[in-house]
């Protein structure tokens, strides 16, 4: 005869005979135990973290750091960007796709603008902002050069031309003749707000195509190298012929060599860029001490450097061109190695991405805005 066995232990009866305590209930008492846990531990440690930021920059920088300064301004939009991105990343609606985070921080500067008594007290110098959107413009310039597969562009290359100067050019000229023809403009001023209108955001695509490119999302065909490399292609056109035509509005030479001074930036930008990219593949050598961080700072400090001396010397769009140029080359000579210097520059883009959009957002004031104008 056999014996038989119990399906369930003696300590299996009595964990199932002791009632369980919910999951609120445990939550709650994690939360508010002494020491602090989870949920409240991470709120008083990060306001310890922002509180003790400022409190630092304060004592070294004075009256910069308070109430009407630039650094006081600054930080103030940062953290305000940060948590409007976060707090519409919460926002689910049932019969739409997630919000974008970049919504919020737009949302976070524009009312930090248009509420008086914000605005009052946070203020940020038009130098400090066009140097931090350019930095940023520089970051993101750097992770699309390093995000391209060089088989995939080279595969699609007719491809990305058309795809970078069709809608461009395409959407230009539309708006230059709706311009001119409803809104009486001139000509040159037409196609200024034309090239305004049809830019590509780098930073709403290039992030978004990172996205896809790592969860392996059309990456057979070529789809966000195609979208990236036309993307960022398609800025640096606009904003060669936003120049060239504000060159001919303000008359300052020829408009021949308004033109030939458009293509001078072409040139420039990719000779700029090859020899910078061919450097920064060999210096420093593999066989350096802190490899990753010394070609993440190299890459990022002459992709900056290129931005601002571009535009120092009078030819903006070759800037751009330089980075991208340059950041893809070096990602060549990289080959596989470049995975961990992306790493580096998606953290400086994470820095710089609420101060961009919270910048942006801004510019925005709805007491310059004329009924007529709207």
């Amino acid at each position: 005869q056999q014996k038989e066995v119990p399906i369930l232990s003696s300590s299996e009866k009595r964990l199932q005979e002791t009632p369980t305590e919910s999951t609120h209930l445990q939550r709650l008492r994690q939360t508010f135990a002494c020491p602090p846990r989870g949920l409240l531990d991470r709120v008083i440690t990060n306001v310890t973290i922002l509180v003790l930021l400022w409190a630092v920059v304060w004592s070294i920088t004075g009256s910069e750091c308070l109430p009407g300064g630039n650094l006081f301004g600054i930080i103030i939009l940062f953290y305000c960007a940060i948590f409007g991105g976060k707090l519409l990343g919460l926002i689910k609606l049932p019969t739409l796709p997630p919000l974008p985070p970049l919504l919020g921080m737009l949302l976070a500067g524009f009312l930090i603008r248009n509420i008086p008594v914000v605005n009052d007290n946070v203020q940020i110098k038009h130098k400090w902002s066009s140097a931090l959107r350019s930095i940023a413009l520089s970051v993101i310039l750097v992770r699309a050069g390093l995000g391209l597969d060089p088989q995939a562009l080279r595969k699609l290359k007719g491809v990305c031309v058309r795809l970078a100067m069709g809608p461009c050019l395409v959407e230009a000229c539309s708006s230059a003749l709706l311009a001119h023809f409803l809104m009486g403009l001139p000509w040159q001023w037409g196609f200024i707000l034309g090239f305004v209108l049809g830019a590509v955001s780098p930073a709403v695509v290039v992030p978004s195509m990172l996205l896809l490119q790592e969860g392996g999302y059309g990456v057979e065909k070529g789809v966000p190298t195609l979208l990236m490399a036309a993307g960022s292609f398609d800025d640096i056109l606009a904003v060669t012929g936003f120049n060239t035509c504000l060159g001919m509005a303000f008359s300052t030479g020829s408009t021949v060599f308004n033109v030939l001074r458009g293509i001078l930036e072409v040139v420039i930008g990719v000779a700029a860029g090859a020899l910078l990219g061919f450097f920064i593949q060999y210096f420093p050598s593999s066989d350096q001490d802190k490899l990753v961080w010394k070609r993440a700072c190299l890459v990022l400090g002459l992709s900056v450097l290129s931005v601002f001396s571009s535009v120092y010397l009078g030819f903006p769009g070759s800037g751009g061109l330089c980075t991208l140029l340059m950041a893809f080359l070096a990602g060549m000579g990289w080959s596989s190695e470049k995975a961990e210097v992306e790493k580096i520059i998606a953290v400086a883009w994470d820095i710089f991405q609420p101060l961009l959009f919270g910048l942006i957002g801004a510019e925005v004031s709805i007491a310059s805005l004329r009924p007529e104008t709207v």
